[in-house]
């Protein structure tokens, strides 16, 4: 845990401490926080963030939850159906007066819009829970960024300690345990790459979890989009020293959550320890945005890393991407380019967004274009 005026690092805990939300939870009991989500939510955001509600009301805290971006994954819309979550979509302006800002499954890199009208509105950031490497966008009260595989692990960690009793005859609980449970799932690739707090975390969580409830989330088939975006990808990839990377061209924001999906697929190809697929998001009046992601199998690879040292900074110096254990992301703003909706302009966009990817991606590595095989 770590104060406004501590040093960035991942927090500390003992042994059987109290968790560190009780207490500042405890500070603000009758206030209204707003529950801040990457502009993407995935199901370790999505069920942390029911986690937090559940655990806050017990403190005669209220709160909304809040996101910029889409849902569009499959698993994540039915994870929110049925979970029943009241997710507000940012519109521009916050929707109600807010007393603190919570950030779960980020530290404020990846919903840049929601961050900076928190801080027009002078809304303090009370509380970080994630797992991702420790970025320097936010100065809350309190933090707890460790490296765990899911920051479900650390809600998990926190009802095992007593902010919430769990009961199998409550419904909620049930549902939070299964959320949870999901969130950890995923984002550990069903434990493989799990450490030892996952581990204990599942455990604790097992005896009230919703097993068919589990198995409908996790089994929803993807669209028909998603298949065409994966179809694009392998078409599209080029492979060298073990990456594989594959633009896919122009994506309605609908189809964003198909990008990672298409990475986790060509990760499964033989001879390939890393991917990264990317396009441009473009369409319903948002500005285009080049997104990526990036899957790695190998273990000395940090893709927080990589991606920061490919992509680099803003012009406010904040970087353009980052990421976790074996998995990252990145947007770009397209910017001066954007718009035009002529198939040439379009064509001549893709091309240079496609090679300058490519170009920055290849020098990273250490390959030169003419070396690459297809």
């Amino acid at each position: 845990m770590e104060s406004k005026t501590a040093p960035k690092k991942p927090a500390e805990k003992a042994e059987g401490s109290q968790p560190v939300i009780l207490e500042l939870l405890a500070a603000h009991g009758g206030e209204r926080h707003l529950i801040v989500l990457q502009d993407y939510p995935d199901p370790d955001a999505i069920a942390s963030a029911f986690a937090h509600q559940l655990i806050a009301a017990s403190f005669n805290v209220e709160s909304d939850v809040i996101y910029a971006g889409r849902i569009s994954h499959q698993q994540n819309v039915a994870l929110v159906k049925l979970l029943g979550l009241d997710l507000i979509h940012y519109e521009g302006e916050l929707p109600a007066p807010y007393d603190g800002a919570i950030f779960v499954d980020n530290q404020g890199t990846t919903c840049e819009v929601i961050v900076k009208a928190l801080q027009t509105a002078a809304v303090p950031t009370l509380l970080v829970v994630d797992h991702h490497q420790p970025q320097e966008r936010l100065q809350p009260a309190v933090s707890d960024v460790r490296p765990v595989g899911a920051t479900s692990t650390l809600y998990a960690e926190y009802l095992q300690q007593g902010a919430l009793a769990l009961n199998r005859t409550e419904p909620s609980h049930v549902l939070v345990a299964t959320a949870l449970m999901h969130g950890i799932l995923t984002d550990t690739g069903g434990l493989i790459q799990a450490t030892a707090a996952d581990f204990q975390a599942a455990a604790f969580l097992s005896p009230f979890v919703d097993n068919e409830l589990l198995v409908e989330i996790m089994n929803q088939a993807r669209s028909k989009h998603v298949m065409e975006i994966i179809r694009l990808a392998l078409g599209n990839r080029v492979v060298a020293e073990g990456f594989s990377m594959a633009g896919v061209g122009y994506l309605r924001p609908s189809d964003r959550d198909a990008v990672p999906q298409a990475a986790d697929f060509l990760l499964t190809e033989e001879n390939v320890h890393t991917a990264i697929v990317y396009g441009i998001v473009s369409g319903e009046n948002q500005a285009e945005t080049l997104v990526g992601s990036l899957r790695t199998a190998k273990i000395t690879l940090s893709p927080d890393e990589f991606i920061k040292e490919v992509f680099g900074k803003n012009g406010d110096g904040r970087y353009y991407g980052g990421g976790k254990a074996l998995a990252g992301g990145f947007e770009v703003p397209v910017g001066f380019l954007s718009g035009g909706s002529a198939a040439t302009y379009q064509d001549l966009k893709w091309q240079v967004f496609d090679g300058q990817v490519k170009q920055k991606l290849f020098h990273k590595i250490g390959v030169e274009p003419k070396a690459m095989n297809n």
